[in-house]
């Protein structure tokens, strides 16, 4: 996936970025020791084949001189601190990190450097029909199973991980939601909708956002491309960057629910442990898909993606406002 956000490195600052990380005797000779892996929708990824072999993978945050949505600024360190919270209070596994600069004294951004996990990554397998149907079923079961227990961990406000919280999720939300769309009036981008049209149908049902009373740790972005999966199992799970405290309600894997282009939620809901949604959590629901589908919206414009990505997502708003009573 194409964005503007992808901060991508010469082979030079790559082979000085694997020295800072691993020391001089890693430096690999040649120039094809790396592959950018360019599925990701933000940040730039390589795979790195160090000098005795190893491979691991270098993930770089955009450069400091690209305009970029309010609520991602700073994303790469709330992902560290993602990682350090999975691995010390759940069993999730995730890779390992070898090296972190937040520094920016090699190149203008925050980098770190992981250990290459040699499995199938879950959505691309599924994609290219490398994967039966009933081994995706059982993949998004997994995935579910994996999201339940990243949800029991509790954390101590609403909002991102590392603060500043809010102490309602009504307020942490809807403060959320407010900057994503002064985020798209900022850079004019054109809704389909008046702005003032989609606060209304947020605020209109924000009050069952009260229902949530206890902040529980949520992936948001935990979808099968964040995942590798082998023999049904998930044996990592990457792309930790938009995690916060919240509703478990708010994850990825249940977008299906309201937007039908995205992979059935069956299994996933089965793993994660949810049977029929109450009256609350449907609109709850229903909110969050409106939230992405914004979110989609404006990312358009911040990632200078395709034309065809802008009409697809005012196709993915458009839903998302029915579902909530409004119509043109």
């Amino acid at each position: 996936m194409e964005s503007i956000t992808k901060n991508r490195q010469s082979t030079a600052t790559l082979r000085a970025m694997i020295e800072r990380a691993y020391g001089p005797q890693q430096v690999p000779d040649g120039e094809d020791f790396a592959t950018e892996l360019s599925y990701g929708f933000f940040n730039a990824l390589y795979r790195l084949r160090l000098r005795d072999g190893q491979q691991v993978v270098l993930k770089i945050a955009p450069p400091a001189d690209v305009a970029l949505m309010a609520r991602e600024h700073g994303m790469m360190r709330n992902e560290l601190a993602a990682m350090e919270l999975v691995r010390e209070r759940s069993d999730v596994p995730v890779p390992r990190l070898d090296f972190v600069d937040l520094t920016g004294g090699l190149i203008d951004a925050d980098w770190f450097v992981m250990e290459y996990v040699d499995a199938p990554c879950f959505g691309i397998a599924a994609e290219a029909g490398e994967l039966t149907p009933e081994e995706v079923e059982v993949g998004f079961e997994a995935l579910g199973a994996a999201n339940r227990r990243l949800t029991e961990i509790v954390g101590p406000h609403f909002g991102p991980l590392e603060g500043p919280g809010f102490a309602t999720w009504r307020d942490a939300a809807t403060a959320w939601f407010e900057d994503v769309l002064a985020d798209g009036e900022r850079a004019a981008v054109d809704l389909g909708w008046k702005y003032d049209d989609v606060r209304e149908a947020w605020a209109g049902h924000a009050g069952v956002l009260d229902d949530v009373t206890e902040p529980r740790f949520v992936e948001v972005d935990l979808w099968a491309k964040n995942s590798m999966l082998r023999d049904g199992r998930v044996v990592a799970v990457i792309d930790h960057e938009r995690a916060m405290y919240g509703d478990p309600l708010i994850e990825a894997g249940l977008t299906g629910l309201d937007l039908t282009v995205f992979p059935d939620p069956a299994p996933f809901l089965r793993g994660f442990g949810l049977g029929e949604l109450t009256a609350s959590q449907r609109s709850r629901r229903r909110l969050y898909t409106l939230w992405l589908a914004v979110t989609m919206l404006v990312e358009t414009t911040y990632r200078g993606q395709t034309a065809e990505q802008y009409r697809w997502a005012c196709e993915q708003l458009d839903v998302a406002m029915g579902l909530l009573g409004r119509t043109r």
